[in-house]
């Protein structure tokens, strides 16, 4: 799996270790990758995402996965994100028919 977060856009940046004796040797620091599942109110069903905790934090801050995807723009997600987002409109759009 690739060590990049889907919503963010997180990847591995590289640096040196520096030894007390200044040596440099090339390092990776890679984004911390944590398995979710977060609760859609428009499925009614949990979704396992594989996301970095920043990218965690920045959808609760958002209202949660369904007003996170639905804000954002399709151009800026990948498309296993975009697929969840036409399933949680399609289910929103059910919700609002079947209430009118």
């Amino acid at each position: 799996m690739a060590r990049r977060c889907p919503m963010t856009g997180k990847v591995a940046q590289t640096g040196h270790h520096v030894s007390h004796a200044n040596n440099k040797t090339k390092r990776r620091f890679l984004p911390n990758m944590q398995v979710a599942s977060l609760m859609s109110d428009a499925l009614g069903a949990t979704v396992r995402l594989r996301l970095t905790t920043h990218g965690l934090r920045t959808i609760e801050h958002n209202g949660g996965i369904d007003a996170f995807l639905t804000g954002t723009s399709d151009a800026k997600l990948p498309t296993e994100a975009v697929r969840l987002k036409r399933r949680i409109e399609k289910a929103q759009a059910k919700r609002s028919a079947a209430a009118a």
